[in-house]
């Protein structure tokens, strides 16, 4: 009894195949056979994924890199007298104050007169270094010059201490330029040196206008509107004016400083129910010794200034949108 329970507790031929036992008469694999497969864990695949990271990194890297850099060099605009005098307060050099102190020279340098000549020595004293040899900085005391207008075209600062001030200058009816070297010292200011003289900007001449088809029907409406809103626009007639503009359009008129004379050019391009007109228009001026518009004489000034006018149709009815000065000059209507 013993012994069979021993041999009932071993496999039976089907429990030896299941479990990968060899039944009775089976030769026994290898040892090698009996190894289970070697399993391929991907290592090759997370070095292509790593890889493929590298790469991604260097090129946001290199994109980030010219992109700073395109930053930090990119060439900047040239700036105006404006600009240029707040840049030379940055270095130390006080270009705004310089500005002013170089309008007041050119107040007194610019004008000589022998008849006039001790009151200008005087008055260049102000702006010379102590001990100056010449008072008249250059003038030979002949001859006469009168300065009509100026203002500073430019603010050009070396350093901290000395900036060249170019002033445009009207003077004896004609344009010009004047390089003033101005030197800056414990907040004191001074003309270092005798100004140069410079040719003003030449005059340009602009193309020759091309203008495109235009739309006669339109243009013989807006003739009758546009000589009503000019009127009111001279005298300021916000109520008036307010009748010949668009919906959401404010206008300011000019409040009587003129009076509506005719209109001497229009231009109306062929379009839509939204144009850009160009119109020329003759104010007649009021004289001094008058107060109102009523008084204005057949002898007062005609002047022609041309406006470019932004028109909308609505309703069959034109409005005016907007109002600007024009770069297109007309002729006759």
């Amino acid at each position: 009894m013993v012994r069979r329970a021993t041999l009932d507790r071993s496999l039976r031929p089907d429990e030896r195949a299941a479990a990968g036992e060899p039944g009775p008469g089976t030769p026994a694999p290898a040892e090698s056979s009996r190894r289970p497969p070697v399993q391929w864990r991907g290592a090759g695949g997370r070095w292509m994924v790593w890889a493929f990271r590298a790469v991604v990194w260097a090129v946001l890297l290199i994109i980030g890199y010219r992109g700073v850099v395109a930053i930090i060099t990119k060439p900047q605009p040239s700036a105006p007298a404006s600009v240029a005098a707040a840049s030379g307060s940055r270095t130390g050099f006080p270009a705004q104050l310089a500005e002013a102190y170089a309008l007041g020279f050119g107040q007194v340098y610019l004008n000589f007169s022998p008849s006039t000549a001790a009151q200008r020595a005087d008055q260049l004293a102000a702006y010379l270094p102590a001990g100056a040899t010449d008072p008249q900085l250059g003038w030979n005391g002949g001859g006469t010059q009168q300065l009509q207008s100026e203002q500073v075209a430019s603010v050009d600062v070396h350093s901290s201490s000395y900036a060249i001030v170019t002033l445009l200058a009207q003077v004896n009816n004609k344009l010009i330029e004047l390089g003033v070297p101005i030197y800056s010292a414990a907040g004191g200011l001074s003309v270092v040196g005798e100004p140069a003289l410079i040719q003003g900007p030449p005059s340009a001449s602009p193309p020759a206008a091309q203008s495109g088809p235009t739309d006669p029907a339109t243009q013989t409406q807006l003739l009758s509107q546009l000589r009503a809103f000019f009127r009111a626009y001279a005298s300021g007639d916000e109520v008036t004016l307010g009748r010949f503009l668009a919906p959401g359009t404010s206008i300011t008129g000019l409040s009587g400083a003129v009076t509506f004379g005719s209109i001497t050019g229009i231009d109306v391009p062929v379009g839509g129910a939204i144009r850009d007109v160009t119109i020329s228009v003759e104010w007649r001026t009021i004289p001094a010794s008058s107060s109102s518009a009523s008084s204005v004489s057949s002898a007062s000034a005609g002047l022609e200034m041309t406006y470019r006018l932004t028109v909308i149709r609505q309703g069959g009815t034109w409005y005016v949108q907007a109002i600007a000065p024009s770069t297109q000059q007309l002729g006759p209507p």
